[in-house]
């Protein structure tokens, strides 16, 4: 049985991270693994949503210690708690927060005593942990930014392997190197280089997660040279656009998504060190680097091989499908990349296979255009958009289907003139998005990533919108709870629905119900079209109704309104938006049986 060390670090007084600029032997280190493994409660499984990385990195190795497996999400949605509930039903969460509200067995970091550090250092004989090489570590989640996040799992050896390889790579192995991240420990990339990398390196990482540039410089600072900086191109644009002053790295790492060849010179020349990009999936870990700066192709690491394949299932535009195994990859992996071979050792990448896009006759890829919108000046951010298939409507012809592509820009100082010019000088008419929206900011995540449901909820927020119209005034609602609304006694519609006993009427319950889920969904609804309303008990003035809905994949709105714990109505909104004459007219009707 093939056993690794937990770290490999000569000397146990070796310092293995900085906690807020102070340095942590790796003694002190391995007695925090030890005390937190012993303390830890029953379950075989952990989501360690640490946010300082000392404590995250401990509560890795203890729950390896301590025979458990990590469970490293993409986002910490309530959805995806859910997910890991349901993947892991014994799984609880370690945290090292006040107002930690995640839906799971919660279980406190335990810090150590204020003399632990000092018992540490006199004990002669702690022994670095050895851990059988099969023994599995983590489960990693793919990041969503193509669909629902699945699952990997990683062997203890197989991320030694990995992260021993990149070392080497890269130029850090025994380097004394520390590694200062901006994107966070739990996803994969940050997971690897910001741990791991220490770890398996012999190298030293900083406990922060700076985001803003003032932050990064100051981070750096704390730390002693050589510091390796280990960032995203989202946080390194940031990080050009400001010109803040910072103190020398060593080297500068990036990965997540492509880096513009432009954005790698400037990092190069403004930080006076070379920049590496990591190339990798969360079924392969790292496999490849480049230095952008210098050109296109990608290496592979020694012993990973590449090769191309035919396959049944492939279609013309995406075959041959590319390989990849050797090295520390443990069994054949089929890249969802569209990659071009060049030699054993190097490749181009041409973007996801998914990304690739076919309009009117012309192909391109979203990374391209992606990468033309944000290359403009005065763009901070950008993204394009292709929606899946939607029939085209009662109106098109058999087999039609409109596909087309849409764009969100955070662009403060443009204006959509200006910015189409510019977007028609680099890219093709027939990918002009329809409509371009200006947006205050991308729902990326802490890796810069966008994760395809915050992309959808983008796209249901800001399309499909009717003409906005004013509201009556009459309608009150509660402002802790915009799903609430009261008909007050003088409502005008009343008077005549009926004296001596008065009910609201139907048509006024739809209207401030609808009205209600528009602002919920900052999605105003001057028109719509419903598809059925039901109208189940009478609601009198003044009585306080809630509204709930749910919004079907295929953009169609359910929705109920209630008295208390009494149905009053209920309806579905269709997907697109017409006029509502139709509907008030069996409203009214409807509310007379009712009455009746």
């Amino acid at each position: 049985m093939l056993s690794l060390p937990l770290v490999s670090h000569p000397s146990l007084d070796q310092t293995i991270a900085w906690r807020d600029g102070s340095p942590v032997p790796v003694r002190t280190f391995l007695a925090d693994v030890a005390r937190l493994a012993a303390a830890l409660p029953d379950g075989g499984h952990v989501f360690n949503q640490c946010v300082d990385r000392y404590r995250f990195a401990v509560g890795l190795c203890a729950t390896l210690v301590a025979g458990k497996i990590s469970l490293l999400p993409p986002s910490h949605t309530p959805q995806m708690i859910q997910q890991l509930a349901a993947f892991a039903p014994d799984v609880f969460c370690l945290h090292d927060r006040d107002d930690c509200t995640v839906d799971l067995p919660r279980f406190r970091y335990v810090e150590a005593p204020a003399n632990a550090e000092a018992e540490a250092d006199a004990q002669e004989d702690i022994a670095v942990p050895r851990i059988d090489a099969s023994r599995v570590m983590a489960y990693l989640f793919t990041s969503g930014s193509t669909g629902v996040p699945v699952p990997h799992r990683k062997t203890w050896g197989f991320l030694v392997r990995c992260l021993s390889f990149s070392a080497v790579n890269l130029g850090l192995a025994d380097s004394g190197a520390t590694l200062v991240g901006t994107v966070p420990p739990q996803h994969m990339y940050g997971f690897e280089n910001t741990v791991l990398l220490a770890l398996v390196g012999g190298l030293a990482f900083s406990n922060g997660q700076p985001f803003y540039p003032v932050d990064v410089a100051r981070e750096l600072a704390a730390v002693p040279a050589p510091r390796v900086l280990v960032t995203s191109p989202v946080h390194l644009r940031a990080l050009m656009l400001s010109e803040q002053p910072l103190p020398p790295v060593a080297l500068t790492l990036s990965a997540t998504a492509p880096l513009a060849p432009q954005l790698a010179v400037q990092s190069e020349a403004t930080l006076g060190a070379p920049l590496m990009e990591i190339y990798g999936s969360t079924e392969t870990g790292q496999i490849a680097t480049r230095r952008t700066a210098h050109g296109a192709q990608w290496q592979l690491y020694p012993g990973i091989r590449m090769d191309a394949r035919n396959h049944a299932a492939d279609s013309e535009e995406h075959a041959p499908s590319v390989w990849v195994s050797g090295g520390h990859v443990e069994a054949p992996v089929a890249m969802g990349d569209a990659i071009e071979l060049v030699d054993d050792t190097h490749f181009l990448l041409h973007g996801r296979k998914a990304d690739l896009i076919n309009i009117a006759g012309k192909r391109t890829s979203l990374g391209y255009l992606n990468h033309q919108l944000n290359e403009i000046a005065g763009v901070v951010d950008g993204v394009f958009f292709m929606p899946d298939d939607e029939p085209a409507g009662a109106h098109a012809l058999p087999g039609e289907h409109t596909r087309r592509l849409l764009a969100f820009v955070v662009a403060p100082g443009l204006d959509m003139a200006s910015l189409q010019r510019a977007l028609r000088q680099r890219i093709d008419a027939a990918f002009m998005p329809r409509p371009l929206v200006f947006v205050d900011a991308l729902p990326r995540n802490a890796t810069g990533k966008l994760p395809r449901d915050e992309l959808l909820e983008l796209v249901a927020t800001h399309t499909h919108r009717g003409p906005q119209t004013a509201k009556p005034p009459a309608a009150q609602t509660d402002s802790d709870n915009p799903l609430r609304f009261t008909i007050p006694h003088d409502h005008p519609a009343l008077p005549g629905h009926f004296p001596g006993q008065p009910i609201v009427p139907g048509v006024v319950l739809l209207d401030c119900a609808i009205d209600a889920i528009g602002k919920a969904l900052d999605r105003p609804f001057g028109a719509v079209r419903l598809n059925s309303a039901k109208f189940l008990s009478p609601a009198a003035p003044g009585t306080p109704l809630d509204v709930s809905f749910e919004v079907a994949p295929s953009g169609a709105i359910r929705f109920s309104v209630q008295a208390g714990s009494r149905a009053v109505a209920s309806g579905v909104i269709a997907a697109t938006a017409t006029r509502v004459a139709h509907a008030t007219q069996q409203a009214d009707a409807t509310a007379e049986e009712v009455r009746s």
